[in-house]
């Protein structure tokens, strides 16, 4: 873990960028000259401790972390300002941050 887990990020489920990216397409074919640009996102950044903490939780693991500096150049949080693809696009994700790790871990686990 870099630092004290305390930096964010703003994790998405792929669903709903992908739906982003579908109601975007649908928004261009509707309008002759679109040059925007529109943030996708899930506008709720999460700390790194808690997903890290969610993670051991949902595979059922015992913590096992290591920690290190914090990388030159990392920002303390990120997240997405997705006002714009709400009044745009009717964009709205629609995964909670839980669920998309569960769903994730699902898939990951599947054979292939």
């Amino acid at each position: 873990m870099y630092g004290d887990g305390s930096t964010a990020r703003d994790y998405t489920y792929v669903e709903d960028t992908v739906q982003g990216i579908l109601q975007a397409l649908a928004y261009v074919q509707n309008h002759e000259q679109v040059y925007e640009i529109i943030n996708l996102g899930n506008h709720t950044p999460v700390a790194l401790s808690v997903l890290i903490d969610l993670l051991y939780e949902l595979l059922g693991k015992k913590p096992n972390i290591r920690t290190q500096p914090v990388p030159p150049g990392d920002v303390d949080i990120t997240y997405a300002d997705i006002e714009k693809a709400r009044q745009l696009l009717g964009y709205q994700p629609k995964t909670d941050f839980k669920t998309g790790l569960q769903k994730f871990i699902d898939w990951y686990a599947q054979p292939y």
